[in-house]
């Protein structure tokens, strides 16, 4: 049976290959989008890709998840650092969640060094720019989609 992975990126990445590519790179979202639904066929599963720019909807797409999908992988963007409402949709609807950062954010300014996401997750990758995707898929199905 195919794996149902619901990919989330939270705001600005929409504006990737243009925002600070000396930070984030100059492959766009579409390409990582495309490149995680590649991916997904080869592990034998299915990636919905999803943006927003919105607090609010994040967490209706990450509640929309729950008994539609087998997994998370999410790039909370700057809420990384501040949305305990992200967090808690995640532990929420209780599916394995992977968050993603293009750049090390502990390696970045002293606030992008705290994530309140990630002990909503079972994994995070940081610092492999558009790989870090690829990583977190592989991760997801392999060590944490049953």
């Amino acid at each position: 049976m195919e794996k149902r992975i619901l990919l989330i990126h939270g705001p600005n990445l929409n504006m990737l290959g243009i925002r600070e590519p000396e930070i984030y790179g100059r492959t766009t979202m579409e390409q990582i989008n495309q490149e995680m639904i590649e991916l997904g066929k080869r592990l034998g599963a299915e990636v919905e890709c999803y943006q927003s720019n919105s607090e609010g909807a994040l967490i209706d797409k990450i509640q929309s998840a729950y008994g539609a999908k087998d997994g998370i992988i999410i790039n909370p963007g700057a809420y990384t650092h501040y949305s305990y409402a992200i967090h808690d949709a995640i532990k929420a609807v209780a599916l394995p969640a992977v968050e993603v950062h293009l750049s090390d954010i502990q390696s970045r300014e002293e606030f992008r060094r705290i994530s309140v996401i990630r002990p909503a997750c079972c994994d995070q990758v940081a610092g492999l720019g558009k790989d870090s995707y690829l990583v977190a898929l592989e991760k997801l199905i392999t060590d944490y989609v049953s």
